[in-house]
This record gives C-alpha cells, sequence and structure tokens, in this order.
C-alpha cells in the first residue's frame, strides 16, 4: 500500500480526508464564526440536496448547525471552561464563573444541567381552548405552542436565595408539560435486596414499544435515546457526504461537545417523568386556560380548578396538590369582542386573584408566505419517544409526509412571551421563594438541630416502638409508605421539594445542605431509590457550588455519594436510567473542575462503560467524551509532564474502532484522526511505533475504514447523476488527494519528518536516523 500525499504536518490545519467529505476538510478555510451559523428554523432552507426526503430535514436540525469556530484539536489550545489550576491550591475556583456562562453555550453540558433541572409547568385547558388552538394549526392544543417558548425566558429574571440576595439570570427556562402525563408510578415495598438482573441495552432497538409506553411504565427509555441519535448519525452519513458544513467535519472538541453527544445528554435529560423520588418534573404550577368563546367561563375555570385538584384527574397523593393555579383568558382577535373578554378578565381577577393573564392571539393558521409570520422552531426539550414517533413517521410516509415546521404570526409570538415572563417573575419564582423560605424555616430548621438529630437517632434504631423494624425491613417508625412512596405532606417528603426547589433556583448551598440530610433518612427507611436521587442530586449541587474541594474531600463526598447512588440505582432498583444519569452528569461536572478532579471524572466514564448499561451509540459516545477529559489535563513544563494526551489518543483509537463497528465511518474517520494528530504532537515524536501490538490495531483500524469509505465512493460513482462536468472535474481531483482518509498505521515512508515535533537534542536527531535505517522497508505506523 502506498502512502498517502495528503498528508499535513502537525497543526497544519487540515487532516487526511475521506473522498465523499474532502470538500469539508480544510478546517481553516471553512471555520464559521457565532454570527456565521444560521438558526434552527433555517437549517432546511440553506441545505443542498439530499437524499432523504426534504420535509424530514428539520427533524435532523439539532445536529445539522455546527457549532461555531471550532478548533481541530484540543492539544496546544486554552481551555476557556475549564478550571485551570490544581485542585489543592487555594486560589479562586471557577466553577461560579462556569455556571453564570454556561447560557451562553447551548450544547454545554453544564447548560444542559441548568435547563434540565427547571420548573415544571403543567397547561391544562377547557374544550373551547383546544377548538381554537387545532384551528390555529396546533393539534395538540395550548400547550404545544407555548412549549418553545419557555425554553427561553425573555429578559433577566431576578432570584433571592435563602440568604435574602438577590442574583439576576438571563438563560432562566421552564418546561411545559401536558397535566396528567408521564406518571410513573412506584413499584410496591418487598423485604431484601431487588434482583441484580439489570436490563442490559447493548443493542439499538427501534421496536422497544411504542412511544410514551415505555415512559408510563419505567420513565425514560435508554434504548429510545440510543435510536434517536443512531437516526441522527445514520442521516448524516447518508444525507451529508458533500456537506462543507458536516458537523462530523471538525475535531474533538473541549469547550463544544459533539451535536451528537448534545443530542444525546438532552434527550437523557427530556421528558423527566412524574415520579415521586424526585420533584423536578411536579408541576410547580398549572396553566388553567379557557378561550373568550366560551359561554360559562367563570363555572368553567372552577370546574378546571376542581378537577385537578380532588376530580378524576387529579394527581397520584404523592404529588402535593397544593400548586399555583394561574388562570388564562386566551382571546381570539378576529372574531370576539375585546371589550367583552376585558370585562371577563376583570371578573376573574376579582374572583380568582391576581393570577391571571388575558393573552390576545389572531385565531387563523399563520403559513410562510404571510407577511409578518415567523417559524415557530421546534422545541429542544421533547421526550426522546415523541421525537423517535415523528422520525418513525416520516419514514413510514415519505410522500405525504409535512415538515413539521409551524408558523405563527409575529404579534402572537410577543404576546406569548410577554405572558411567560410576567407568570415567571411575578407569580413562580416569587411562590417558590416564599415555599423554600417557609420549608426551611418550619420543616428542614428542626431537622438540622440538636433535637432533629435525635429523632433522627431514634426512627434509625427503634427507640419508643414496640420493635426495632417491620416485616418489610423499614423503620416502625417510619413515614416511608409500603406502597414505596412517601405522602406528599411527610416530613422527607418536603424536605426534597425544598432541596429540588433550591436546586431549580440555583441556591447550590442550600440544596446541597437539604440532601445531604435526606441521604440518612431515606438509608434508613430503606427507601432505596429516595436514597439514590438524594445522593445523586447531592454530588451534583456541591460540584456546582463555587467553592474548593480537595482530593480528600472529594473522596469522602463526590466518591461516596456517586457509588451509593449507582449502587442504589443498579442493584436494589434495577433503574439503569438513574445510574447513567448520574455518572454521565458526574463525569462532565468533575472535567469542568479541572486538575485531578479530570482523573476522577475519567474513573467514572470508565466505569460507567464497564456496567454495560449503555447500548453502542452511547459507548462511542463515551469513548469520545473520555478522550476529550484526558485531553483537557493541562500539563506543566515544555513537555507537558503530568498531562494525559497518551490516554487521549487512547480513547480516541477506542472510540474510532466502536464507530467504525457501527457502520459510522465519517464519526471514526473523525476520531481516528483525532488520535493521529494528538500522537504526531508528543515531544518525543514516537508515538506508538514501539509498541507492535498497538502498531497493528491501529493499522487494522485504519485499513478498515479505508476499504469501507472505498466501497462507499464505489457505490457513489456508479449511481447516475445529473451533475455538470465541472463539478465531476472538480470531485475528481479532491478524490485524488483524499482517497485515504486516514494515514494511521500506514508504512514508515508515510510521515516523513513532517509529522514529528523537532527534537530538542542533537541526540534525538542521529537516534532518528538510526531508527530510520533499523526500520526502512518494514510496515509501521504513521505516529513516529
Amino acid at each position: 500500500m502506498k502512502p498517502s500525499d495528503y498528508d499535513s504536518p502537525p497543526g497544519g490545519g487540515s487532516l487526511p480526508t475521506s473522498p465523499i467529505a474532502a470538500p469539508a476538510l480544510k478546517v481553516q478555510k471553512s471555520r464559521h464564526t457565532l454570527n456565521d451559523v444560521p438558526p434552527l428554523y433555517q437549517s432546511e432552507v440553506s441545505l443542498p440536496y439530499r437524499r432523504s426526503h426534504p420535509s424530514a430535514a428539520s427533524l435532523y436540525a439539532s445536529t445539522l448547525s455546527p457549532p461555531g469556530s471550532r478548533s481541530q484539536s484540543p492539544i496546544g489550545r486554552p481551555a476557556s471552561r475549564i478550571a485551570s489550576g490544581s485542585v489543592f491550591g487555594a486560589g479562586s475556583n471557577n466553577a461560579l464563573a462556569l455556571a453564570s456562562g454556561a447560557g451562553d453555550s447551548p450544547g454545554d453540558p453544564l447548560n444542559l444541567i441548568l435547563r434540565a433541572f427547571v420548573p415544571h409547568v403543567a397547561v391544562y385547558t377547557s374544550e373551547d381552548t383546544d377548538v381554537l388552538l387545532k384551528e390555529k394549526g396546533f393539534s395538540r392544543g395550548l400547550w404545544e405552542l407555548l412549549r418553545p417558548f419557555g425554553e427561553r425566558v425573555q429578559g433577566k429574571v431576578i432570584i433571592r436565595d435563602s440568604n435574602g440576595s438577590s442574583r439576576t439570570f438571563e438563560d432562566y427556562s421552564i418546561h411545559f408539560v401536558q397535566f396528567g402525563e408521564g406518571v410513573v408510578h412506584p413499584e410496591p415495598l418487598t423485604a431484601g435486596l431487588r434482583s441484580t438482573q439489570i436490563p442490559r441495552t447493548n443493542g439499538v432497538s427501534e421496536k422497544s414499544g411504542e412511544p410514551g409506553r415505555g415512559q408510563h411504565r419505567q420513565g425514560i427509555a435508554i434504548p429510545d435515546v440510543e435510536a434517536v441519535v443512531d437516526r441522527h448519525l445514520k442521516y448524516a452519513e447518508e444525507s451529508f457526504f458533500s456537506l462543507p458544513q458536516s458537523p462530523t467535519n471538525h475535531g474533538l472538541d473541549i469547550d463544544v461537545p459533539s451535536p451528537y453527544y448534545g443530542l444525546y445528554l438532552r434527550r437523557l435529560l427530556s421528558g423527566l417523568p412524574l415520579t415521586p423520588h424526585e420533584t423536578f418534573a411536579h408541576p410547580v404550577a398549572c396553566v388553567i386556560a379557557i378561550s373568550s368563546r366560551n359561554q360559562t367561563p367563570i363555572e368553567t375555570l372552577r370546574r378546571l380548578y376542581t378537577e385537578s385538584h380532588t376530580g378524576d384527574k387529579r394527581l397520584p397523593n404523592w404529588v402535593d396538590p397544593e400548586f399555583l393555579r394561574y388562570y388564562v383568558l386566551v382571546h381570539e382577535e378576529e372574531r370576539d369582542d375585546i371589550t367583552r373578554s376585558m370585562s371577563l378578565f376583570d371578573q376573574m381577577k376579582r374572583n380568582l386573584g391576581l393570577h391571571c393573564h388575558l393573552l390576545r392571539i389572531r385565531g387563523t393558521q399563520s403559513v410562510a408566505t404571510d407577511d409578518d409570520s415567523i417559524p415557530l422552531p421546534r422545541s429542544e426539550w421533547m421526550s426522546a419517544s415523541e421525537e423517535l414517533a415523528d422520525i418513525r413517521r416520516s419514514d413510514e410516509d415519505q410522500e405525504d409526509f409535512e415538515d413539521p415546521t409551524r408558523y405563527i404570526f409575529e404579534s402572537d409570538a410577543t404576546a406569548i412571551r410577554t405572558f411567560i415572563r410576567e407568570m415567571v417573575t411575578q407569580s413562580i419564582i416569587p411562590t417558590m421563594e416564599r415555599h423554600v423560605s417557609v420549608w426551611n424555616d418550619q420543616v428542614a430548621s428542626r431537622r438540622r438541630g440538636l433535637a432533629g438529630r435525635f429523632v433522627g437517632l431514634t426512627k434509625k434504631w427503634g427507640f419508643g416502638t414496640g420493635s426495632r423494624t417491620s416485616f418489610s425491613g423499614q423503620s416502625s417508625g417510619s413515614n416511608y409508605d409500603i406502597l414505596g412512596f412517601y405522602r406528599h405532606d411527610a416530613p422527607e417528603a418536603i424536605m426534597r421539594k425544598l432541596a429540588d426547589y433550591a436546586f431549580m433556583l440555583r441556591d447550590w448551598k442550600l440544596a446541597h445542605s437539604t440532601y445531604d440530610l435526606l441521604r440518612s433518612d431515606f438509608n434508613n427507611d430503606k427507601a432505596w431509590r429516595y436514597h439514590a436521587a438524594a445522593n445523586e442530586m447531592a454530588a451534583i449541587s456541591l460540584l456546582i457550588m463555587p467553592q474548593n474541594l480537595s482530593a480528600k474531600s472529594r473522596a469522602e463526598t463526590i466518591d461516596t455519594a456517586f457509588e451509593a447512588a449507582f449502587y442504589s440505582y443498579i442493584t436494589r432498583c434495577s433503574a439503569p436510567y438513574g445510574a447513567l444519569r448520574c455518572l454521565a452528569l458526574g463525569l462532565e461536572l468533575l472535567r469542568l473542575r479541572g486538575g485531578s478532579s479530570i482523573d476522577e471524572a475519567a474513573k467514572w466514564g470508565i466505569r460507567l462503560l464497564e456496567s454495560k448499561i449503555i447500548g453502542p451509540v452511547g459507548d462511542a459516545l463515551i469513548k469520545e467524551r473520555l478522550a476529550v477529559c484526558y485531553a483537557s489535563k493541562q500539563g506543566m513544563g515544555t513537555r507537558q509532564w503530568g498531562g494525559r494526551r497518551r490516554k487521549s489518543a487512547l480513547w480516541s483509537v477506542l472510540g474510532a474502532e466502536a464507530w467504525l463497528a457501527q457502520s459510522k465511518y465519517i464519526q471514526a474517520q473523525r476520531c481516528l484522526n483525532e488520535a493521529h494528530k494528538t500522537y504526531s504532537e508528543l515531544p518525543s515524536g514516537n508515538g506508538i511505533d514501539k509498541f507492535s501490538y498497538a502498531s497493528a490495531f491501529v493499522l487494522g483500524i485504519g485499513n478498515s475504514l479505508n476499504q469501507n469509505l472505498d466501497a462507499d465512493e464505489l457505490d457513489d460513482d456508479s449511481d447516475p447523476g445529473d451533475q455538470s462536468e465541472d463539478v465531476d472535474e472538480e470531485s475528481e481531483a479532491l478524490d485524488m488527494r483524499g482517497r485515504r482518509i486516514s494515514t494511521l498505521g500506514m508504512p514508515g515512508g508515510a510521515t516523513g519528518a513532517s509529522l514529528e515535533t523537532a527534537p530538542l537534542k542533537a541526540q534525538l536527531d542521529r537516534s532518528e536516523e538510526e531508527r530510520g535505517k533499523q526500520d526502512k522497508g518494514e510496515a509501521g505506523d504513521d505516529f513516529g
């Protein structure tokens, strides 16, 4: 095999590429700034021809728009989001700066955490409101119209913490949900440990239940998350071979994750189920809406309230029914009288309180050709089952499938933004702050005192009761119900809600202290799912807090909490989703801490791979993140002592192997080129050519990748096309230079001096010459 002449020196800005993606691999020439990246709703307009149906393009918009201004390799670049310096030092910690600037990076893992655990607002509407919204083009009602606007509250949001100090956030959001949807009932309490057999998801199966059915039983299903990301990857492999801005062209990046990894985390955190062991998905408020067409408005509002509180639509008894009710009158501008609606609105405020709003929208359906119409972007936080259902519909009926993009009038968008901002700043946030203050004073403060600790000891050892434990193994003085939950008025449930409210209000200190108190209570009651969730959130809130953590304190708090959460999720609860969420978020937050925390982050990432609870797509994505994690470890001195660049390259190679096994050749090429670049920039310049087995392993991956991409190229060339002669000549010229997408593991002559770093001593020059004489004519790798 002859070496390719398309090699470039280290840091040259372009890497060996595949012929199918050759026009896109000159990264420095095609780099875009943040201002150049089109919005999601413009992606389908600016994209070239696709093999798939054009109407399905908007379904994949979340991975079509590449992040702006990427560097090709993380090595040698400043890590702007990684805390510099060692965690052992007394310098200032960057966690506060990380949290405050997370909103500027939509795909950043910390930003995803802050936007996932936010207040949930239920929507419960009358029949006439549903009819009005269906005429407007929204078949699922008012919830479908409001959901995209809640994902970014307009303007600044001021929140007071438990100490009374105010903080301002410009990236606050809420999630609108349908009232009563996504309820996951707990399993009854059983004696002893649960079966250690956990569902393994080592294969992607898109037939793992209909959308919503698995969520009703077990919450978020990992196979659905894997299937969604797998479909995005397949779409990219099949449709973007000639796209200059393909998201698979950039290298592994420290600051901005892969769009597919960002999608994986977002779908993992989207559609949080309504469960008893955590209250993030419990409604903080409920929008009760009627339209101006209603003939008995006040009676209808009272009926809707009764149904949601004590009627057939009420939530389970482990959900506090005393959440905020926010009453909305939807006025139709074209047909209804605004004077009558204003009079009715005043009557609503007199009878129902001040938590009311008059929403004025147009009743006709907007289309793209209207002068004042704007596209309504798809929700970024739809559940995996919902997105998978849309993708399946596009596959089953490609001819009749319509573009899911909806259009609304600009006046409607302005009215909705004003409504959401007013509801959040004047009703939801003050209500949450008041609840936090009351619960902290009346419940949590008593638990933190000496008397509260004494009560905890009596509950643990059963003093003052007839027997220490009941037949089910729990303390006889416990508030833990035999059906597997705490009632909403139990002190443990109130404190859990206090901690979750504090977390959603970004009061990390209060949230962590409350989670820490609950861990022992749940452990005493043997409420293992509660215990796992409390440990998970205690570690996450502590990692977000702006304070230094020494290696000793990290081992005593973070490691202990993650270990307890992972063990309870897997062994005691058979809940692989909780274990995956716990370790995935822990990996990202520890990595952002920098210093020695990066090694701890990699440890939990490897633990996640060893657990076998993720499928092949998640396995490959986690290996990519481990490569980025090790690459972000900054070394010292000119030789970068203490860095982890060899480990980073190793995980890049393993990631390439994982992608190659799934026939994701562009992703495999991306990882393999990153490993090549990392090895070529080592100070020694030796790479892995001294390790025969490693060289042979990388050589095999490179050869297999070349063969598969050459086969794809031949298939593309054999298809008849209607391209012009000029385009064919240009493609041929690029094919000649890019036929070997990766020279990893090629004969030693492929690299030459251009891929080696300059030796610092003359002795190194002589050793390189002697090695070249010895290895002349032998097959080697491309890292030397």
